[in-house]
């Protein structure tokens, strides 16, 4: 499992269908691990997992992916 790095490397994100809750529907996990001192964490802790459903999982694509379009068009506006 590979992780996106966030923040200039401070915050990892590791995302991954959880085998073992799979008897959850929540099965789908977002790991956000930080590797930055204390006083500059933006979740607090050193990794913090949250399980969300496929049907939460695919909204959260969508959005992105809206994002990332939306993001397209502005610069190709941008650029005229």
């Amino acid at each position: 499992m590979s992780a996106i790095t966030l923040l200039d490397g401070s915050l990892k994100l590791s995302i991954y269908y959880d085998t073992m809750d799979k008897e959850f529907d929540d099965d789908i996990c977002l790991c956000f691990q930080e590797d930055c001192p204390e006083d500059e964490k933006v979740l607090g802790a050193d990794e913090v997992s949250i399980y969300i459903t496929p049907e939460q999982a695919a909204l959260i694509a969508l959005a992105l992916c809206r994002a990332i379009e939306a993001h397209r068009n502005d610069s190709k506006t941008s650029d005229r």
